[in-house]
């Protein structure tokens, strides 16, 4: 069986073995909106502008470049329709919603807008530890703080533009999560993150997630108006444009997310190779992870999983290198980064290492990627897909789950 598996910018191929019992788990087949731009539209329409009519200032949330949002796209018409109902447009500001990621350089800019928008709208990236320009508003029934970019909160109309697909803690990404964690202090990252070893708050859940339900109460407090959201497929295609209230554009969307992206298992596979689908979810390990985190759910124990990534940019988080690189040297194994990151409480930043750990101590994980030092990051590493399998089969057994799309699939284990 001759398979081929997303890596950065291009693909591995991968020939299996004629006795291995293979199972493709990819997304749905979704055919993509026949006009995604006249869709646009219709979901800009679907909502009453006409309340905002005299609004003095915008603030649109957008998201950086580990998403891949079609920002030509929905953009345009959505900065038309400010202008119309008489905000200009030098009191419309575009923020990059980073979040925990490092801020986006303005030479970067030009990898997710398009130049027509650079050049006639303001537009910052978000940056955690500038202290002096987040504003912080109490806080959550979870105990969280309320941290948020002072730009985006003082202006009158606040807007999140973005995709919904699942997440692995949080249960789904968009709605007001762009805006609540994408533009939040350090102190909100953390206390909202923390709770991502609660039994809830997990892959594929929404009503019944802390995370995302904490997230949701800082959308309320913040004051977010508006979500302009799309559902694309595996393709990253349009099949779904949802503009409005952004905790009923996420009710609307999570049954179809739902739809594309969740498949069921019958039992744990022996081996599972997996991708986060490729660039620019491959970009680092920060994003990689998440797709080691989906294949576990679906790895027995004592099996193993390959993990292809390029990781082009390295690890992605300056704090999770700045704390591998104090280790002690008892604590430089997956026991040990577990035992330690619990002892020391959580961060963002070392939470990387202990999710990485967590589903590595009980198999064998080989990352397949571009990193020059994997050893630094506690990884076993192979030069090629090809050999890492050979190091795994047969000894882990047969029966082999493919992953393509990972950090997007909803892996359900069915548990009689």
């Amino acid at each position: 069986m001759k398979l081929a598996i997303p890596y950065g910018k291009t693909q591995f191929e991968l020939i299996l073995p004629d006795d291995a019992d293979v199972t493709l788990m990819e997304p749905h087949e979704t055919p993509p909106l026949p006009d995604p731009q006249k869709s646009v539209q219709e979901a800009l329409d679907s909502m009453d502008w006409s309340r905002f009519v005299g609004t003095r200032s915008a603030a649109i949330a957008i998201n950086d470049k580990t998403r891949p949002v079609p920002h030509e796209t929905l953009l345009p018409p959505l900065l038309e329709r400010l202008e119309s109902i008489g905000i200009p447009r030098e009191r419309i500001t575009l923020i990059i919603a980073t979040g925990s990621h490092a801020p986006m350089r303005p030479d970067e800019f030009t990898l997710i807008l398009p130049p027509a928008i650079l050049a006639h709208y303001r537009v910052i990236s978000h940056n955690a530890d500038d202290v002096d320009h987040i504003v912080r508003l109490g806080l959550t029934r979870f105990r969280s703080v309320i941290s948020v970019n002072e730009a985006f909160f003082t202006a009158n109309l606040k807007i999140v533009v973005g995709n919904i697909e699942p997440h692995q803690f949080a249960g789904f990404s968009g709605g007001v999560k762009s805006a609540v964690i994408g533009l939040a202090g350090w102190d909100t990252i953390n206390h909202n993150h923390q709770m991502m070893t609660h039994p809830d708050a997990v892959l594929g859940r929404y009503d019944e997630n802390p995370i995302r339900q904490d997230i949701e109460d800082m959308g309320k407090v913040v004051g977010v108006q508006v979500a302009l959201n799309v559902v694309m497929n595996r393709q990253r295609q349009i099949v779904r444009v949802l503009c409005g209230d952004p905790r009923s554009v996420m009710r609307a969307a999570i049954p179809l997310v739902r739809q594309v992206y969740e498949l069921p298992v019958d039992r744990p596979f022996d081996i599972v190779i997996a991708s986060p689908g490729g660039h620019p979810k491959d970009l680092n390990i920060y994003q990689a992870q998440k797709a080691l985190g989906h294949a576990a759910q679906v790895s027995r124990e004592g099996g193993g999983i390959i993990l292809v990534a390029a990781c082009p940019e390295g690890s992605g988080s300056k704090k999770y290198e700045d704390w591998l690189s104090t280790l002690p040297p008892e604590h430089r194994s997956h026991a040990g980064v577990i035992a330690l990151f619990k002892a020391q409480g959580y961060r963002v930043g070392p939470h990387k290492a202990f999710q990485i750990a967590r589903d590595s101590i009980h198999r064998r994980v080989i990352w397949v990627s571009d990193l020059p030092n994997p050893e630094f990051f506690l990884m076993e590493s192979a030069p090629t897909l090809g050999s890492a399998l050979t190091r795994l089969y047969p000894d882990c057994g047969k029966r082999i789950g493919v992953i393509p799309y990972a950090n997007a699939t909803i892996p359900r284990l069915n548990v009689e």
